[in-house]
């Protein structure tokens, strides 16, 4: 062995510290409290997981009337595979179900497809407008041969996507305007913004709702109707843009005053400033509480109820009250927990990805 290998040898960590033991122990078992915690969790869930495995899978019915699952031992199931088309698609007419379907699998496809930036051109604009179209005309019909469908049967998991995806979408950028109007230095611009996000942040989503419902159309001209769900839809924008500018704004105010004096010896105008100098930097910092508040919007989404809306979980609490289903809300509640988080992990996830792209676009190559 030569002299070179043997100081390799003697500078490497020992075993304890690197692989999978190093990693329990730099984690689980690095302090006395630390070492305690791990044990009573560990001893925890050694006492639950077995019976859990027991009731969920084991002694658990999956096909299943709701009479025999009275008589199982186990999880019931069925509650979900015998009532799946009323909870994904609520009161939407059952021969008409295959819309709101496809309507969801191209709202998918396209923000899969739309997750790499390297694919933002002219024609991915162009393929999200003829997408919303295309959903608009399968989810009201009327066009192409379609039986014409109320958005009051809109209801289910098509409900949830709908609110959460335009109320994301079109929060956002009104977020931004309203937290660059707080910064303005023009009084009436700077007082409306100050005004309007104080009130809406002061009072429940559920109050905003509630208003867009049933005080609203008092001051409507008689005979003049909007459409309950576009009322909606208008609230949770309204709302949710509110939290977003206060976000942004904290991002502005994070930004280095040399920065607005460097865009300004560039002889860069007030928009030109904002949208190619102080806006992309802002934005970065602010990404994970604005996730934050998007994955808030998109859970509350399910207050739509207090309007008579129905959204995924709401259509779950109504396949409870049938006798035949009474005593199965664990099992219920489990199914619409994992589909609001997988669809909250996701939008987290696509965050962080976010996060890093920009920190490795906007990090200097080293020299040599």
């Amino acid at each position: 062995m030569s002299e070179s290998t043997v100081r390799i040898e003697e500078i490497k960590p020992p075993s304890s510290d690197v692989g999978m033991i190093g990693w329990v122990r730099h984690h689980l078992f690095n302090g006395v409290f630390n070492s305690i915690a791990t044990i009573v969790i560990f001893g925890f869930l050694i006492k639950i997981i077995p019976d859990f495995i027991q009731w969920a899978f084991i002694d658990s019915v999956w096909f299943t009337s709701g009479k025999e699952c009275h008589a199982a031992q186990g999880a019931c199931w069925s509650v979900i595979t015998q009532n799946i088309r009323f909870n994904i698609f609520g009161y939407y007419p059952f021969e008409e179900q295959w819309r709101p379907l496809v309507a969801m699998i191209i709202l998918i496809s396209m923000l899969v497809y739309s997750r790499d930036w390297n694919r933002w051109n002219k024609m991915l604009g162009y393929a999200w407008a003829l997408s919303l179209f295309i959903m608009g005309v399968l989810m009201k019909g009327g066009l192409f041969g379609l039986v014409p469908v109320e958005s009051t049967k809109w209801s289910g998991l098509p409900l949830t996507l709908l609110l959460s995806f335009f109320g994301i979408l079109m929060s956002y950028p009104l977020g931004v305007v309203l937290a660059l109007g707080r910064q303005s230095r023009m009084p009436v611009i700077k007082a409306f913004s100050v005004v309007y996000i104080e009130i809406i942040r002061g009072v429940p989503l559920i109050t905003l709702l509630f208003m867009s419902s049933v005080m609203f159309p008092l001051f409507l001209p008689e005979g003049v109707t909007i459409d309950k769900v576009l009322r909606a839809q208008v609230a949770i924008i309204l709302f949710t843009a509110a939290y977003i500018a206060e976000v942004v704004r904290g991002g502005l105010q994070a930004m280095d005053k040399g920065q607005y004096e460097a865009a300004e010896s560039l002889g860069l105008n007030y928009f030109q400033m904002m949208r190619l100098i102080i806006l992309p930097q802002a934005l970065k910092i602010v990404i994970p509480p604005t996730v934050g508040i998007l994955i808030s919007a998109f859970k509350d989404t399910s207050l739509v109820v207090i309007i008579a809306l129905y959204d995924i979980l709401n259509t779950t609490k109504s396949i409870l009250t049938d006798p035949e289903w009474t005593g199965f809300s664990t099992e219920a509640y489990i199914f619409i927990a994992m589909i609001y988080y997988i669809c909250c992990f996701s939008m987290s996830q696509y965050s962080r990805r976010i996060e890093k792209q920009l920190e490795y676009k906007h990090t200097p190559t080293q020299g040599p």
